[in-house]
């Protein structure tokens, strides 16, 4: 079982759909690290080499921003809207939907007020 960036990657997956599995790595940021390694994106992650893991696991940790300090960052970025007071901070403290969707018959979890 590989680890990375503290998850550990089911054997039987695919590379590409088992890197996924970490937040911040998405299915197209998963093949862009692939291409970067020259690894085969079906390639189940029991057939990886050691060298290959391990190029994995120290440029993944390096280069790109995930889990932990990835969480770290949006909640802050929420924090500061909230703190600021500005209208999608109101509406992040609220829970309800940020960006313009309708709340009369839509959203009817966001619409009850939180305490």
């Amino acid at each position: 079982m590989i680890r990375i960036a503290g998850i550990d990657l089911s054997n039987e997956k695919q590379i590409s759909i088992a890197l996924t599995s970490i937040y911040g790595v998405g299915n197209w940021r998963a093949l862009n690290i692939l291409k970067q390694f020259n690894i085969e994106p079906t390639t189940k992650c029991k057939n990886l080499t050691d060298e290959e893991t391990a190029a994995l696991r120290d440029n993944i940790d390096k280069i790109y921003q995930i889990e932990g300090d990835l969480r770290r960052v949006k909640i802050m970025n929420v924090k500061r809207l909230v703190d600021i007071q500005s209208y999608r901070g109101k509406r992040h403290k609220a829970g309800l939907p940020l960006r313009g969707q309708r709340t009369r018959t839509n959203s009817r979890n966001a619409r009850i007020v939180k305490k």
